[in-house]
């Protein structure tokens, strides 16, 4: 069979491989193994007592991990599941020595790259953008059913879209005809819905409304703060949590649960002795995001935006 052209550039690789302090003798996870960069990258400081388990909701992605992480196959279990069941994949499999996961947040370039899939504003294709494609929830679905304070609502919280009321306006009345079927029919509705000046801007017109009916099909950040603690409580002392965001939203939800972890006792100022026994889970390694340098940035554009954060689990 042939695998997929599944091409990716593995964002702040290095950086990312050094900060989860590979130790042999420990599991490791990638929640989002993707075309495999980072997980490779993992599995080849692993000591022969380490096994790793690679995430992944795309069932093309785990197809090119397994091919690619065959020098390691004994080492390594695959998992085509969301990172949210993280938890539970871990308590099935009985794994009481993590020792360190890791989670890059982005779309894949290739689902962006692959038109088919219905990611990219910039190809025609049917409105898709589910990273599992055994998932029943698609972009059509939210498009062509979801009300329009629905529509309005995800387009402002997760597009962070300033014309939500007109584009979700623009979106119903579009429907009315006929439904929208493909990324071209709805970039002419958007464009159509917005101001000329903001046609013009260096952005495309689309991109805001894209991101947030991608996050909505595929419920993104609700994963995020669940697989973090979930993380955290089963990770063994001087474990680490690394985590790339590539998004405002994103980044607010990996510095909150960050900082819920971190905290320590919670009583009144002028209790005298603690008596919630709240101890902090995790410290944080990374008070300042790690970026992109610009070296990066200029063999992979995409990375702009990528900022890691990392925590390390203290003494239970």
């Amino acid at each position: 069979m042939d695998l997929p052209s599944f091409s990716h550039v593995s964002v702040l690789l290095g950086e990312c491989i050094d900060s989860l302090n590979i130790r042999d003798g420990y599991t490791y996870v990638d929640c989002t193994t993707g075309g495999a960069g980072h997980s490779y990258e993992i599995a080849r400081r692993m000591g022969k007592g380490s096994r790793l388990f690679c995430f992944d909701r795309d069932a093309d992605a785990l197809l090119v991990a397994k091919e690619r992480l065959a020098p390691f196959a004994e080492q390594v279990t695959f998992i085509h599941e969301n990172f949210s069941e993280l938890g539970r994949v871990l308590d099935e499999y009985r794994i009481d020595n993590l020792g360190g996961v890791l989670m890059d947040l982005g779309c894949s370039s290739y689902q962006f790259d692959t038109p088919e899939r219905g990611f990219s504003y910039r190809a025609d294709a049917p409105l898709d953008m589910r990273m599992d494609r055994d998932a029943l929830f698609d972009a059509y679905a939210v498009v062509n059913t979801y009300s329009e304070q629905e529509l309005k609502r995800i387009l402002f919280e997760y597009g962070e879209e300033r014309f939500a009321p007109r584009i979700a306006s623009g979106i119903v009345r579009a429907r009315e005809k006929a439904p929208i079927r493909t990324t071209d029919e709805l970039v002419s509705i958007i464009r159509a819905a917005m101001p000329s000046k903001a046609k013009n801007e260096a952005q495309h017109p689309a991109r805001r409304t894209f991101q947030a009916i991608r996050i909505e099909v595929n419920g993104e950040l609700q994963a995020i703060e669940p697989a973090i603690k979930a993380a955290a409580r089963r990770m063994t002392v001087g474990g680490r949590l690394a985590i790339i965001s590539f998004h405002s939203l994103e980044d607010r939800i990996v510095k909150r649960a960050y900082a819920d972890l971190a905290s320590g006792c919670e009583c009144p100022k002028d209790f005298p002795v603690c008596i919630c026994g709240k101890r902090p889970t995790v410290d944080i390694l990374t008070r300042k995001p790690i970026l992109p340098t610009e070296e990066e940035l200029s063999v992979n554009p995409r990375s702009r935006s990528a900022k890691l954060r990392v925590a390390e689990r203290l003494q239970s």
